[in-house]
């Protein structure tokens, strides 16, 4: 792309100081680290960089003139009545329903189906701004007590209350430095087991979420409804491992407790259990003591991951990629603990998603194929299929089921579903599938649109699939505005889902949009997930490139008119993306982005990523992280090519202040290092295309965001790619 500016004059940057006396030395490398400054949030020079980047932001935003009308239109379609999967417990069914614009879904309760639903939790009364969601709960076995964990700003600290479900009472516990956790209660509804994370030394005054210490001694604990958090039991903690972190389940027949150790974000875990009908006074007689629960090893390597399915007794079946990459389901006594049995082999070429115990003696289970969903009941004990569901083309949002229960519910998506809800009877002969909710988004007429499936070959000639959506019958011209959107990493699948901001673009700004299913996510099982990572991450930029180059070659787009996004590890994709190849876009989207990659490990929960990163500390591994990290690698293309005056695409860098995921330093530190590299160092810089920041405020990486938050986001970082690839709006 030439050096067309989007905008009528070129930016007036601020200027950051640029401390040059700041040299690492990683393994005989000497590198700078100019604005290390910006990684202390709460440093006076950070707020005052971050302020005059909002102010520089907003400057550039009013001139996007689709920016209004990308807020209207996306608020009138998200004005639609939206549920979740029901699930039960005790005798009860819960759901969540949303009824258009409110800030946070609310927790409802009925007796039965057809009963007089009534509000249980509702988030949005517990601030003005709808910035305290809801980030886990649990309900007792007996549906007597709701224990949830709610977040601030979208931080991943939690504070766990509990709640009477009969009459809403918040009782007066209150449980803090709680992370990454989940909650289960024990069957005789007396309290409850989660994770946490030791409270900060006294006079260490923290703003959680804001802060970047690493997070490290996770601990599980047991509390008792009706106590303080202090005579909490201390379960489990391992203080010769601190990056070990905790979680635990109680098993169906509320006889053992098991506890999953994980050590990073691999798909592998330890597994430990306890019979905890052995307790002689129960786990009172763990209070005020030091000693943690006898827990049992049954896994205690890292070598896969273990997910248990149903036990009956002794005997425990679990869903596993140990020697499967694509997942399998197995079987083991626990009184011979050193034979296991198959019970539903790996598939050939389907990855097993998900199994759940169901109807007594069935389990319906999800694989994933070619990135679209299967869904099938087969026999618990055996493994053999029983029956197949029919589904359309899309994703699997959800299935609640309970082994006592012949009723499960199925919810389901796609990119042009948004939303519909299966119930679904195993009593009768053949599993009676009908529909129990659907969500219909007025205005929106799903026949206008269509959606394909291609397989794009990458650089190495490994097919990566890809999803493209479309106005129907759209001509093959290379006129259209196109959104690319990955993530490429952590095992993760990015599959069919409906978005209304997406369906907007689509229609009236005439956009394309496709999701690429690149490598370093979980679409192929275990495999894929390693072919995108470690020494291998490199594939997951050549695939992405890849996919852009066929919709240009396909006549889909063109490069002015190409823009690409990703968000966290996705971030980082379109960061080095862009510095890869930036004659190959007109615009980036960066949201919440691992952008320093010599030192993410070294903030919150970082050290985790090192299992798909590698880790700078080594000296192989730090080869492999500086060839792409996207803070060391901004280069200014008309040098690196003089024979074709190219520039960065237009780009923008999004994150929060509360984001204690990927900590806010990694966008801060790249705007910085672009805006001086591309632009400030030089006169008359040929990078006329904005380099710009979006930093929100009381917001975190992404769960819990409010619905007004998402509609701005999305208005103004859709009205920056309007502008920046031409794009004209069409009612």
């Amino acid at each position: 792309m030439g050096s067309l500016s989007a905008l009528e004059r070129p930016l007036q940057y601020p200027i950051a100081r640029r401390d040059d006396i700041i040299i690492d030395d990683y393994h005989g490398v000497k590198i700078a680290d100019p604005y290390r400054w910006l990684e202390d949030p709460d440093d006076e020079e950070v707020k005052g960089f971050v302020q005059e980047q909002v102010k520089l932001t907003e400057s550039v935003l009013q001139t996007c003139d689709a920016r209004e009308k990308l807020r209207e239109k996306i608020t009138k379609l998200f004005d639609h009545p939206r549920y979740y999967t029901p699930f039960k417990r005790g005798d009860k069914y819960f759901y969540f329903h949303n009824t258009g614009l409110q800030a946070q879904y609310v927790l409802f309760v009925q007796d039965c189906l057809e009963g007089e639903p009534k509000v249980l939790l509702d988030p949005n009364g517990l601030s003005e701004d709808g910035t305290v969601s809801l980030n886990t709960l649990s309900l007792s076995e007996d549906a007597k007590y709701l224990a949830y964990g709610l977040s601030t700003s979208g931080s991943d600290w939690v504070t766990i209350k509990v709640m009477r479900v009969e009459d809403n009472i918040v009782e007066a516990d209150t449980l803090n430095w709680v992370k990454f956790t989940g909650i289960s209660w024990t069957h005789d509804s007396k309290g409850f087991f989660y994770s946490r994370y030791p409270a900060p030394k006294e006079g260490e005054s923290l703003d959680a979420g804001t802060e970047t210490n690493a997070n490290l001694y996770h601990e599980l604990c047991y509390h008792f409804v009706g106590t303080d958090q202090s005579e909490d039991i201390q379960c489990w903690r391992d203080s010769e491992n601190p990056k070990y972190m905790f979680g635990a389940g109680v098993t169906d027949d509320g006889k053992y407790l098991l506890l999953y150790i994980s050590e990073n974000c691999d798909p592998v875990n330890k597994v430990y259990y306890c019979d905890m009908s052995a307790f002689h006074d129960g786990l009172e007689g763990f209070k005020g003591g030091n000693a943690l629960l006898p827990f049992i090893k049954l896994i205690d390597d890292f070598d896969a991951q273990y997910q248990e399915i149903a036990n009956d007794d002794t005997v425990f079946t679990f869903l596993t990629n140990k020697d499967a990459p694509r997942y399998k389901v197995v079987r083991v006594d626990l009184k011979e603990p050193s034979s296991w049995i198959d019970v539903v082999p790996e598939s050939e070429k389907d990855v097993l998603e998900s199994a759940f115990a169901v109807n007594g003696d069935k389990m319906i289970v999800c694989y994933l194929s070619d990135v679209k969903y299967v869904i099938q009941i087969r026999d618990l004990k055996t493994g053999s299929l029983l029956h197949q569901l029919p589904t359309d083309i899309g994703s699997v949002t959800g299935i609640s089921a309970r082994r006592r229960d012949s009723t499960v519910f199925i919810g389901f998506t796609s990119f042009l579903t948004p939303g519909i809800i299966y119930q679904c009877n195993l009593d009768s002969e053949v599993p009676d599938m009908k529909i129990f909710r659907e969500i219909s988004v007025p205005g929106f007429n799903r026949s206008e649109f269509q959606v394909n499936q291609v397989f794009v070959p990458s650089k190495d000639g490994t097919k990566i699939p890809m999803f493209i959506v479309a106005r129907k019958n759209i001509t093959l011209d290379g006129s259209h505005p196109c959104l690319l959107y990955a993530y490429g990493g952590f095992n993760i699948s990015i599959t069919p889902s409906f978005s209304v901001s997406r369906i907007v673009l689509t229609r009236h700004l005439g956009s394309v949009f496709c999701i690429a299913n690149i490598r370093g996510g979980g679409e192929y099982g275990e495999e894929w997930h390693k072919e995108g990572s470690l020494a291998r991450k490199q594939n997951c930029f050549d695939d992405f490139i890849s996919a852009a180059e066929y919709l240009v070659s396909a006549g889909y787009t063109q490069p002015k008119k190409l823009c690409i996004e990703g968000g966290s590890n996705g971030g980082l994709l379109v960061g080095a993306c862009i510095n890869q190849r930036p004659d190959l876009f007109g615009c980036a989207l960066a949201h919440v982005g691992v952008m320093d990659m010599l030192r993410f490990h070294k903030f919150t929960i970082g050290h985790a990523w090192t299992s798909d990163f590698g880790c700078s500390d080594k000296e192989e591994e730090f080869g492999w992280l500086f060839k792409y990290s996207p803070l060391h690698n901004v280069r200014r293309p008309w040098e690196q090519h003089p024979e074709q005056p190219s520039q960065y695409p237009s780009t923008m860098l999004l994150t929060a202040d509360h984001d204690d995921r990927v900590v806010p330093l990694h966008s801060l530190k790249l705007l910085a290092t672009m805006q001086y590299i591309l632009c400030t160092s030089l006169k008359n810089s040929p990078q006329t295309n904005p380099i710009i920041g979006r930093i929100d405020c009381k917001a975190g990486h992404g769960a819990g965001r409010p619905t007004q938050k998402l509609i701005d986001e999305a208005a103004d970082r859709y009205s920056f790619m309007a502008k920046m690839l031409d794009a004209s709006w069409t009612e």
